[in-house]
C-alpha cells in the first residue's frame, strides 16, 4: 500500500531526484496546478525525460483535466509505453468519468475526487476500468461547492465516507486522503492523518519532504496492532489444523470480521504490501 504520494511540481527538475528519495512510498509529478500556463511545456519535457532516466521508479504524473491539454498530456504517457519506461501511473485530477477513461497506453489511473460532479458520480468514476485507486482533494473540492471547512475538516467527512465507500464496493485499494497544508504543524498532521487511516484510507498526498515521516507513521501498523493481528491468525491456523470451526483468542472468538481485519492490518506492512 502507498502510504506517502509526494507532490513534486513538474518544472523543477531539481528536485526531482530529492523527492524520490525523501522516503515517500510514491512521487508525483504534477503537470497541472503547480505548473503555471506558460511552464506547462517545459514541465512535460522535463517529466518525460526524467522518467526515461529513472524507468521503473514509483511515480505518478498528474496531467491536466482540460480539453486542450489533456490530450497532450496523455500522448505523452503513451510514448513513454510504447517505449518501455515503466510508470507507477497517472493521477487524473478534478476526475470524471470521461476523463479517466483517456487512453494512456494501458497505465493505471488514479482518479483525484475534487470537483462536485466527481462526489456526485464517484462510483461512476470508480468503476472506469483502468481506474486502481480514487483520491481526495479538499481544496478543490471545497472552492467547487462553496464550504468553508473547520480545522477538523467536520464539514468534509460525509464525503471522505463516499470516497471509502467507492472503493470498497468496486474492489479499488483504499483511497489517498487529501493534503495537509500547514507545514508547520507536526502534530496536526499526525492526527489527522491517523484520522483518515480509521475512516479507511490507506495513505494520503504530501506537499514537502517533511511530512513524510509523520503521514508514513501515521498509515503503518504499530508493534503491538502486528503482533495482536499475528497470533489471531496463528490461532485460526491452529484452529482449523485441529478441525475445529471456531478459534479463541484470550476467550475471544475469533470470527470473520476479525480475520478479515487482522489481515488488513498485516497488508498495511511496507515490506508485504502489494
Amino acid at each position: 500500500m502507498t502510504r506517502t504520494s509526494l507532490y513534486v511540481p513538474g518544472d523543477t527538475p531539481e528536485r526531482f531526484d530529492k523527492a524520490l528519495a525523501s522516503g515517500a512510498d510514491a512521487v508525483i509529478c504534477d503537470l497541472e496546478d503547480a505548473v503555471a500556463e506558460a511552464a506547462k511545456p517545459a514541465a512535460r519535457e522535463a517529466v518525460a525525460g526524467w522518467l526515461r532516466a529513472n524507468s521503473g521508479a514509483p511515480v505518478w504524473v498528474r496531467v491536466n483535466n482540460r480539453p486542450d491539454l489533456l490530450d497532450i498530456d496523455a500522448a505523452m504517457i503513451r510514448s513513454l509505453v510504447a517505449d518501455g519506461i515503466g510508470l507507477a501511473g497517472v493521477v487524473v485530477p478534478k476526475a470524471d468519468p470521461d476523463a479517466c477513461a483517456t487512453d494512456f497506453g494501458g497505465c493505471p489511473v488514479m482518479a483525484l475526487i475534487e470537483s462536485a460532479e466527481g462526489v456526485f458520480k464517484v462510483y461512476e468514476v470508480a468503476s472506469v476500468p483502468g481506474v486502481v485507486r480514487l483520491a481526495l482533494g479538499e481544496a478543490d473540492l471545497a472552492a467547487d461547492m462553496g464550504m468553508m471547512p473547520s480545522p477538523d475538516g467536520l464539514e468534509m467527512w460525509p464525503i471522505r465516507t463516499r470516497v471509502v465507500v467507492a472503493s470498497v464496493g468496486v474492489g479499488l485499494i483504499a483511497p489517498c486522503g487529501p493534503v495537509f497544508t500547514d507545514l508547520d504543524d507536526t502534530a496536526g498532521l499526525a492526527a489527522t492523518s491517523e484520522s483518515l487511516r480509521r475512516l479507511g484510507f490507506g495513505g494520503r498526498s504530501v506537499i514537502h519532504p517533511k511530512q513524510v515521516a509523520a503521514v508514513n507513521a501515521a498509515f503503518t501498523p504499530t508493534a503491538e496492532e502486528v503482533a495482536h493481528a499475528e497470533a489471531v491468525m496463528a490461532a485460526l491456523e491452529a484452529a482449523t489444523a485441529e478441525g475445529r470451526g471456531v478459534a479463541l483468542l484470550d476467550g475471544k472468538f475469533i470470527d470473520a470480521a476479525v480475520i478479515r481485519q487482522a489481515r488488513s492490518v498485516l497488508a498495511r506492512i511496507p515490506d508485504r504490501s502489494p
